[in-house]
């Protein structure tokens, strides 16, 4: 019965995995839908909002199950613990790569990112594209080394959050109320699925020692 448990707990780790890769592509194509007014990317990401959902959902009740016929004690029970945890910050990451595209879709056919601020979404993009590869390792390995840089590069992501603010708030921005709030969106969005990618790292971090470090830096 043991060598299942562990088995299954296995599986748990692997689910998350399979929803960290699905938020990773969801974002990818959100970004690019978001860029590009690729009305057709920004619908696939919305209609796939739902897998990640109902995957979080199974997950969980897999591990509730486990809890209650199992009774885990130390590492066992810290996995099925932050397994919970770790499968609603990976909903939450989602739910910002479909608010993404939603965005995308309401502006169509125009673009609701306008040029003087493409370059900085597209980086934010792309910085959020490397910590979600990061955290692919992190979860599957268990690998505190990543889960310590984790936090270094969301002060990138926060950076860019702050830059894309100052130019909003600038008296020299041109495009009017309609698409600073779009843009205040946009930069909520990316900043707050970094956030939840660290939030996943420091519960590795305790999965592995047992200690929960409110920062990892």
């Amino acid at each position: 019965m043991r060598n299942t448990f562990h088995d299954d707990l296995d599986a748990i780790t692997e689910s998350l995995v399979t929803m960290t890769n699905l938020v990773k592509g969801a974002t990818k194509d959100a970004t690019t839908a978001l860029l590009t007014a690729d009305l057709a990317l920004a619908e696939k990401v919305i209609s796939q909002d739902d897998l990640i959902d109902s995957m979080q959902h199974e997950l969980d009740a897999k591990t509730i199950v486990l809890l209650a016929t199992q009774q885990p004690v130390a590492s066992d029970l810290r996995a099925l613990v932050t397994s919970l945890r770790m499968s609603a910050d990976l909903e939450r990451m989602g739910d910002m790569a479909h608010h993404i595209a939603k965005l995308a879709r309401l502006r169509f056919p125009a673009t609701a990112v306008p040029p003087e601020a493409s370059l900085t979404i597209e980086e934010m993009g792309r910085v959020l594209g490397l910590i979600i590869d990061k955290l692919v390792k992190i979860i599957k390995e268990r690998d505190l080394k990543d889960a310590m840089q984790l936090a270094i590069d969301d002060d990138e992501m926060d950076k860019l959050h702050r830059k894309l603010i100052q130019s909003l708030i600038s008296k020299d921005w041109p495009h009017g109320a309609e698409s600073a709030i779009d843009l205040t969106l946009l930069g909520r969005y990316y900043e707050r699925s970094a956030d939840h990618a660290v939030s996943i790292a420091r519960r590795v971090h305790y999965l592995v020692t047992g200690s929960y470090q409110q920062k990892l830096d």
